[in-house]
C-alpha cells in the first residue's frame, strides 16, 4: 500500500518539475488511488472516493451511493441507491444526493500500482496542458518564438519552452521555406485550442497581421502609436504591401518604416524569406490612395464608380504589365489593400469603353425621352448616368448647362419621370408574368431588375434563392461574390429562425 511518505515525496517532486501547484497533484493522487481501489476491487461500476491529507500525507477511502430513480437509465444497483433504499440511511436524502461509508484502504499491488501511476500522469498532462492555455490565451495575435522541435510532412512542431509546444500547419507556411530540427523560428499565434492530445497552440507565418507585428517591432515609431498601419496585403514569400499613416507632421511615416538605407524593411523582409515589401503612404482621398497603392506603375487617369465600389484606372501601354503585376499580383493586393474592386486597362482601352458607355447612355436618354442624339450627349458629358440623376437632382444643376433654360430642365424632368413610371410599369408586368413570388420582392436587397434577371435563371421565390450557391449567381451583371453571398443568406435566414 503506498503510504504517507511516499504520497508526500510524489507531490513534492512533481510539484517541482512540473511547475504545477500541489493542489493539483494530490487531486491527480486522490483520483489515481480511487481508479486503483475499483480495479483492485475489479468493479469499474464502483463508486469510490479517496481523500488525502496535504499535511501528513495520510488518506481514506469512501464507497459512495447517489440517489436516482431506479427508473432512470443511468442507475446502477451497485452504485445507485433508489430513493427508498436511501431513505433507509438518511430520511433527509434526495434525489441527486449522495451518501458515503468508509470502507478499508486497499493493498496495491504491481498492477494497482501502475493504474494509479497512469492516472496521476494523465491528471498532469491535463493540468499542464490548461496552464499552457491559459498563459497563451490573450497572446493570440502576438509574436512568439521558438525552436524546431520536430518536421512532419503535414506541420512543423515548435517548442516554446515551458512545455508550450506549437504547430505551424503547411499552409500556413512560406511556399518554399523548409526548417529542420533546433532551427528558431519567429510566427504568429493565431488559435489557442484545448485539445486532448497534441498541439494546442496554432501559428501562422502567412497572415498580415504578422507583417504588422514584425514593423512594430522594427519601428519604434509604430509601437509608440506615432505611425499607424492602416492595412496590410501579403503574397506570402512574394511580396506585401502596407499603408502608413501619422498625425505628426515632423514625421515621414513612409521614410520611418523603410529606415536608414533601407535597414527597417530589410529586417523584416529577412524574416519572411525576402519578401518584398511595398510602403504607401496613406491618403483620406480613396481614389488617390488606390493610386498611392498601384505603385510602382504610375497611373495616368481614374475613375470611380462608388455604387459598384470599383475604380477604372488607366495606365499607358509599355506601363500595362507593371501595373497589373505577375499572374495579376500587383493590382490583387492593392484591391485587398484598399477594399476596391481595381479594373487595370490601357489609356486605349480606357477611351474605348468610355465610348461605349457614352454611347449605351446617349442611346437610352434618346430611347426614353424622345430627345435628339445632340441633347442626349451635352447631358451625358455633364454627368448624367441615368434617367432617375435627370429626373431628381436639383433644378438648378440642370439650368447650370449652357444653353439650357427652365422650360427645357422641366421638359427633361417629366419625360425622364414618365420614362421611370413606364419602365416600371413594364417591369412588374414582366415580373407577374414570369409568376415570381412575393416573398423575392419583398426580400432585403432585392430590385426589380435583379429580380427578372434570377427569373431567368428559374429562381422565383426565396426557396429556390436560398437553394444556390454563390458560384450559380456571380454571372449575373452587377452581383459580386459578396453581394451574392449576402442575398443569399438573407433568402436562407427562415431556415435558421
Amino acid at each position: 500500500m503506498m503510504n504517507s511518505k511516499e504520497i508526500l515525496m510524489v507531490a513534492e517532486s512533481v510539484s517541482n518539475e512540473k511547475r504545477l501547484g500541489k493542489a493539483v497533484i494530490f487531486e491527480a493522487i486522490e483520483s489515481a488511488l480511487a481508479t486503483a481501489t475499483r480495479k483492485h476491487h475489479d468493479r469499474d461500476n464502483l463508486d469510490c472516493r479517496v481523500s488525502v491529507d496535504q499535511e501528513t500525507g495520510e488518506y481514506e477511502t469512501f464507497r459512495v451511493w447517489t440517489v436516482l430513480d431506479e427508473d432512470d437509465e443511468e442507475f446502477v444497483a451497485g452504485s445507485h441507491f433508489t430513493p427508498a433504499q436511501a431513505k433507509e440511511k438518511d430520511a433527509s436524502l434526495e434525489i441527486g444526493d449522495t451518501w458515503e461509508t468508509k470502507i478499508d484502504n486497499v493493498t496495491f499491488g504491481r498492477i494497482s500500482a501502475q493504474t494509479a501511476k497512469q492516472v496521476i500522469v494523465q491528471k498532469v498532462r491535463e493540468a499542464e496542458r490548461e496552464i499552457v492555455i491559459s498563459e497563451y490565451r490573450h497572446r493570440v495575435g502576438e509574436l512568439v518564438g521558438g525552436t524546431v522541435k520536430r518536421v512532419t510532412r503535414d506541420a512543423v512542431i515548435v517548442d516554446l519552452g515551458g512545455n508550450a509546444e506549437a504547430c505551424l500547419l503547411r499552409d500556413q507556411m512560406i511556399p518554399h521555406e523548409s526548417f529542420r530540427m533546433n532551427d528558431r523560428l519567429r510566427a504568429l499565434l493565431v488559435d489557442v485550442r484545448s485539445e486532448q492530445r497534441g498541439p494546442q497552440l496554432f501559428l501562422s507565418r502567412t497572415s498580415p497581421e504578422m507583417l504588422i507585428a514584425l514593423f512594430r517591432i522594427e519601428v519604434p515609431e509604430i509601437s509608440e502609436q506615432v505611425i499607424e498601419i492602416r492595412a496590410a496585403a501579403r503574397d506570402p514569400g512574394s511580396r506585401a504591401k502596407i499603408v502608413v499613416s501619422t498625425n505628426d507632421g515632423r514625421i515621414d511615416p513612409v521614410g520611418a518604416c523603410v529606415g536608414m538605407r533601407g535597414q527597417r524593411v530589410q529586417a523584416v523582409s529577412n524574416d519572411l524569406a525576402n519578401e518584398r515589401i511595398d510602403i504607401i503612404g496613406w491618403d483620406d482621398n480613396p481614389a488617390q490612395l488606390v493610386i498611392n497603392s498601384m505603385s510602382p506603375a504610375e497611373v495616368v487617369s481614374i475613375i470611380v464608380d462608388e455604387d459598384k465600389h470599383t475604380m477604372d484606372i488607366a495606365v499607358e501601354e509599355d506601363n500595362l504589365a507593371k501595373a497589373i503585376g505577375r499572374n495579376g499580383q500587383n493590382v490583387r493586393l492593392s484591391s485587398e489593400l484598399t477594399g476596391w474592386t481595381i479594373n487595370v486597362m490601357s489609356v486605349e482601352e480606357m477611351a474605348a469603353k468610355q465610348q461605349q458607355e457614352t454611347n449605351t447612355l446617349v442611346g437610352l436618354f434618346v430611347t426614353a425621352m424622345d430627345v435628339d442624339e445632340e441633347l442626349a450627349e451635352v447631358l451625358v458629358q455633364e454627368g448624367f448616368t441615368s434617367l432617375e440623376e435627370i429626373a431628381y437632382v436639383p433644378l438648378d444643376e440642370i439650368l447650370a448647362i449652357q444653353g439650357f433654360d427652365e422650360e427645357l430642365a422641366n421638359e427633361l424632368r417629366n419625360r425622364a419621370k414618365d420614362a421611370i413610371v413606364t419602365k416600371a410599369i413594364a417591369s412588374q408586368e414582366d415580373l407577374s408574368a414570369a409568376n415570381v413570388a412575393e416573398d423575392l420582392l419583398a426580400m432585403e436587397g432585392m430590385n426589380d431588375e435583379l429580380a427578372l434577371q434570377l427569373a431567368g435563371k428559374g429562381i422565383l421565390s426565396m426557396e429556390d434563392l436560398a437553394e444556390q450557391s454563390i458560384d450559380e449567381l456571380i454571372d449575373i451583371e452587377g452581383l459580386d461574390e459578396k453581394r451574392a453571398g449576402e442575398l443569399i443568406m438573407t433568402a436562407r435566414a427562415p431556415w435558421f429562425a
